[in-house]
């Protein structure tokens, strides 16, 4: 089966981290370790599971452009003027990831949402990807065609 999704995790997120970020020193780490994710597919769609804990969730955006699929999430760092910072080690600023995706995904059709700080979204297979099974019909002697069925099928009729 042919993955219909072209990860480019290290160079085009370090990229994408320092112009979305304007190079600045929290957003050195790659986008990757700031945003993790997990793929799979299960029946007729692909899950995206993405950690952002710590995110405003009304800054998160997902868009597709062509077969660029793109998620964005800012994380604000906390401007008390009293705080005295003794360790500030948890980055913030925006964080970008972007996927290529294959042909053969519904992608007017997917779904997103924002639990816990995991962003899952769900990708369907577009129904002309989708396997189907094809009726093969036979020609017996230049007679009418009768179509021919699996073993299965067959003895399920007979019985």
């Amino acid at each position: 089966m042919i993955d219909p999704f072209s990860t480019t995790f290290d160079a085009m997120d370090r990229l994408v981290g320092q112009l979305v970020s304007g190079v600045r020193s929290t957003a050195s780490a790659s986008a990757a370790a700031g945003m993790p994710l997990d793929l799979f597919r299960t029946g007729d769609h692909y899950v995206l599971t993405m950690d952002l804990p710590g995110v405003d969730p009304g800054t998160i955006d997902v868009s597709v452009e062509d077969r660029t699929l793109t998620i964005r999430a800012e994380r604000s760092p906390r401007t008390d003027p009293d705080v005295q910072w003794l360790a500030r080690e948890r980055p913030t600023g925006t964080y970008a990831r972007q996927l290529t995706v294959g042909r053969g995904l519904a992608l007017d059709e997917i779904t997103a949402s924002y639990e816990d700080g995991v962003l899952s979204l769900t990708i369907p297979v577009a129904e002309e990807a989708r396997p189907r099974r094809i009726e093969v019909a036979h020609h017996a002697g230049g007679g009418a065609p009768t179509q021919i069925t699996s073993g299965a099928e067959s003895q399920a009729a007979e019985s």
